[in-house]
């Protein structure tokens, strides 16, 4: 079930998205008065799913049975089609191809265009819908918890991170991808009183991007519940009790805290509770696996600061536009990652299986619609590269045109398309081959 609603959300994500892409560049096609042949959702070779023709319309809609995407067909167009035999007969005024060169600019570059006001559009409800909220790193006063590799780059637990190269981080889940996106040479932070600045190997980049979890938060240690099951059933526990030292050392956090359990399964510890006013000391049982059977209390804002926003229509619109542009400024960092051998980072570069993968199992319409808006700008900025047969390839050629008032050849731009065509299939082979590698490993 849980994958199945990962593929609905996929679906209708990228079903939206494709959409809204294709609409842009058939919006400009016929506001300039050119001929749209097909406009289909998934493509339709040898057959189409449905499809139908409007009376005294020039245009076939449809939707095809290979859920890869969506095309428009524009009359007099190199693309994918590679419709050779329309283009050999005189150019029709109705023809791409007979249009002034801004004109056909603005075709070309009208898909992009739609899915970057969609993550506007997207942004902004969601932004007056649900507001914002999260916690700010400067407020994470516990400091980070390291997993291996942070150790060895050389955190430690209880670092309080301020930036990366000079840059600040503002939301605490963000240390990693700031940390990874920036290629981070320096770190600077608060290690107990004192502030330092840490020096970080370049060689560490690739293992940063493929390893997730490096800094997570930490947390005192506060009973919710004791289970009357539990082993310490009779010990005297109460909820909102908080544990700060045990076995005579000063611990109040839970993941030091499980580190010492851990080294006495199956015995017994001295510990101090904090509760209320009072500190007491209590003996409690540690079982085989190094738990001493309590819930703890997993609510943050009762011992963080967690800033919330709300924010009305006339807000939302200007906050959904500032969170589109960063994360299209984002997005290009990282794509200069993927171009960057040193990093690995095409390691990372995945097809369907690992979008579908970035949803949640459980239906959650806030989560959705964020993903969809992202991958609005990821679907914009990818195929604003300039590779022949993305959008980012004709609008290159169409600014060469511009300034230098020389139109390519037909044969010329034919040959780009394949080309264009063989680049984007090798992408492919390497997104689902990566894929396929994580899923047996």
């Amino acid at each position: 079930m849980d994958i199945i609603i990962k593929i609905l959300q996929v679906v209708l994500a990228l079903s939206i998205l494709v959409l809204v892409h294709e609409f842009g560049h058939f919006f400009f096609a016929r506001l300039f008065k050119i001929r749209v042949e097909k406009f289909y959702l998934f493509f339709d070779p040898w057959f189409s799913l449905f499809k139908f023709k409007p009376k005294n319309s020039d245009t076939e809609y449809g939707i095809g049975w290979l859920p890869l995407g969506g095309y428009c067909k524009i009359s007099g167009m190199i693309d994918e089609s590679m419709d050779k035999e329309a283009l050999k007969q005189e150019p029709k005024p109705w023809e791409f191809r007979s249009k002034p060169a801004w004109q056909r600019f603005f075709v070309m570059f009208g898909g992009v265009f739609f899915n970057f006001i969609l993550a506007i559009l997207i942004y902004s409800a969601t932004l007056f819908t649900w507001g914002e909220e999260y916690l700010k790193n400067e407020d994470a006063i516990y400091g980070v918890q390291c997993n291996e590799l942070a150790k060895e780059i050389g955190f430690e637990n209880g670092d309080r991170i301020i930036s990366f190269n000079g840059e600040r981080v503002d939301k605490f889940n963000e240390l990693q991808v700031i940390l990874a996106r920036n290629q981070a040479e320096k770190a600077e932070l608060i290690r107990g009183s004192e502030s330092k600045e840490l020096t970080i190997d370049p060689v560490f980049i690739p293992a940063v991007l493929n390893t997730p979890g490096m800094f997570s938060l930490r947390v005192p240690f506060q009973i919710l519940t004791v289970p009357d099951s539990s082993i310490n059933a009779t010990a005297g526990l109460l909820p909102g009790d908080r544990i700060i030292g045990i076995d005579s050392t000063d611990a109040f956090i839970i993941q030091d805290i499980q580190a010492i359990l851990q080294a006495n399964k199956g015995d017994s510890v001295d510990v101090l509770i904090s509760r209320g006013e009072a500190v007491l000391e209590k003996k409690l049982a540690v079982d085989e696996n190094g738990l001493i059977g309590v819930a703890l209390d997993g609510d943050l804002y009762k011992f963080f600061k967690i800033t919330t926003s709300d924010y009305s229509v006339f807000a939302a619109v200007p906050a959904g536009a500032k969170k589109a542009v960063s994360t299209i400024s984002n997005y290009i960092k990282e794509l200069k990652l993927i171009f960057s051998p040193k990093t690995e980072a095409y390691k990372s570069v995945g097809s369907f299986i690992a979008i579908g993968n970035i949803f949640p199992s459980a239906w959650d319409w806030h989560i959705f619609w964020n993903l969809t808006a992202w991958l609005s700008i990821m679907l914009a900025v990818v195929n604003l590269l300039p590779i022949p047969a993305l959008d980012g390839g004709h609008i290159l050629f169409l600014l060469y045109e511009i300034v230098t008032r020389r139109r390519p050849s037909d044969k010329f731009l034919e040959y780009a398309q394949v080309a264009g065509m063989l680049v984007l299939l090798a992408i492919m082979f390497l997104a689902f081959g990566n894929d396929i590698y994580r899923l047996f490993n």
